[in-house]
């Protein structure tokens, strides 16, 4: 079956509704889920922190961040029969 050029940009249009409209529903699942702090930062780190998104970028900051984090958190001692 050949589709036509009409018919494609119909098609096209459709698949782009419907994947607006999916983003919605995400959004909307998304902001249903309570958002948690595990951790507070003081003012000054959240200054440092925008600081450094704004020249580095949030992707480069937040790898940084989960690795100090990670890093610093794997020098506590072990409860017993834990892992």
């Amino acid at each position: 079956m050949k589709v036509t050029d009409e018919e494609k940009k119909l098609l096209s249009e459709a698949i782009d509704k419907m994947n607006e409209g999916l983003d919605t529903f995400i959004g909307f699942y998304n902001d249903s889920e309570e958002d948690r702090a595990l951790i507070e930062f003081s003012e000054e780190t959240v200054e440092t922190i925008e600081k450094a998104i704004k020249v580095y970028g949030r992707e480069e900051v937040t790898a940084k961040i989960n690795t100090i984090v990670k890093e610093v958190l794997s020098f506590l001692p072990n409860k017993k029969g834990e892992s």
